[in-house]
């Protein structure tokens, strides 16, 4: 460089971006539960919006069209599939149109059971009721008319009117269950029918969701209930969960989800269910109720009650249990404790014997109030 002149500065070197990769969008709940690789649809799901919006999820996916959700040769009622219990709940979708838009009274989680959006999960609870219907596999389905779902909702719960006589499901509001044949925390990553559910109720004046959940879909905080939606979440001791909650979030996930749940605007209800009865189940649930005592802040123990279930067991489902998950049987199939009931639609359940299962409620309720005496129970049986 000679004397006096400027020196060069060289120009700035070219960062290469693909050593600094964006930062991969967070994990969905269903991430590592559902891989979507085959779905199939009936003949109109296209028609509807949001049929349109769920196959747009999922563009790399088979497309199999069936005349109905309920009837698929090859995925329902094939004895096969039971050992492939767990890949086809990851990997397959269905998706129907719902066709009865009829309610049924309940009376105990909620006043009524609205037409569902969703049947069967993407989750493997060992003692779930839905898959002995649909035999040998239960992915879920969602149904894609959500808006004939909410005008039929707007149509029951304005012919009802207020609610003029508090009951244990409710003081205020008629309650409607809108997960009684899936779970909403999974259909929501699925959809937006849950979303739309939740703030239908925000606008009718005298109804309000209600709908019970073992998996933790943060999505829902966005969702502002105002206080008209109820979160039942389902609990029971880890141990026990790990064997029995296949597929779903760690009870502690759940525990430590209260507090949020309830500062978004819903109300937060604990669900004990089922209670499997084993060796040394009293000091399972006593830790169970210590930490939750030791989770929850003073906000979810004002407003908290709960529903305790004790296990009532199916013929069938057992059957299919054993195909794939025999270890959970061991516990929840326990004919020296059980006794046959035939239910309504003509199935063999199998519950906890008379008189032995009175006690063990009494025993249950008895834990409950010596820690956490604040928390009201909704019903118990």
């Amino acid at each position: 460089m000679e004397h006096g002149a400027t020196p060069r500065i060289p120009p700035p070197a070219v960062t290469n971006l693909d050593l600094f990769p964006p930062e991969p969008p967070p994990a969905g709940p269903l991430e590592h539960l559902l891989k979507v690789s085959r779905i199939y649809l009936e003949p109109d799901v296209e028609r509807f919006t949001r049929g349109r919006d769920i196959l747009a999820r999922f563009p790399g996916a088979e497309r199999v069209q069936v005349r109905s959700h309920w009837n698929i040769p090859g995925l329902f009622g094939n004895e096969g599939n039971a050992e492939a219990w767990n890949r086809i709940k990851g990997s397959t979708l269905v998706l129907g149109v719902k066709k009865s838009m009829g309610f049924e009274a309940n009376g105990r989680s909620a006043d009524f059971l609205p037409p569902s959006t969703a049947n069967g999960c993407v989750m493997s609870c060992a003692y779930c009721y839905v898959p002995r219907h649909k035999g040998y596999a239960n992915p879920v389905t969602v149904f894609v008319n959500i808006e004939q779902v909410l005008a039929a909702l707007r149509r029951h719960a304005g012919k009802l009117g207020p609610k003029t006589e508090p009951n244990t499901v409710d003081p205020r509001y008629w309650v409607y269950d809108i997960g009684c044949n899936s779970d909403c925390s999974a259909d929501a990553a699925l959809s937006d029918n849950v979303r739309d559910l939740v703030r239908l109720f925000t606008v009718l004046p005298n109804a309000m969701g209600s709908f019970a959940t073992k998996l933790v879909n943060r999505e829902l905080l966005t969702y502002a209930p105002r206080g008209k939606t109820r979160i039942r979440f389902s609990l029971m001791p880890h141990t026990k969960a790990k064997l029995f909650d296949v597929r779903t979030s760690p009870i502690s996930e759940r525990i430590a989800a209260i507090d949020d749940f309830v500062a978004a605007g819903y109300e937060v209800h604990l669900n004990f269910s089922p209670v499997v009865v084993t060796e040394g189940w009293q000091a399972e649930y006593d830790a169970l109720f210590q930490q939750l005592d030791d989770t929850m802040g003073d906000k979810a123990k004002e407003q908290l009650a709960a529903e305790i279930i004790f296990l009532t067991h199916n013929e069938r489902l057992h059957e299919v249990n054993l195909r794939w998950h025999p270890k959970a049987e061991e516990l929840l199939w326990r004919p020296e404790l059980q006794e046959t009931k035939v239910s309504q639609g003509g199935g063999v359940n199998v519950r906890y014997r008379t008189g032995y299962k009175g006690r063990l409620v009494e025993e249950f309720q008895q834990l409950l109030a010596r820690r956490m005496p604040y928390c009201r129970v909704r019903y118990a049986f």
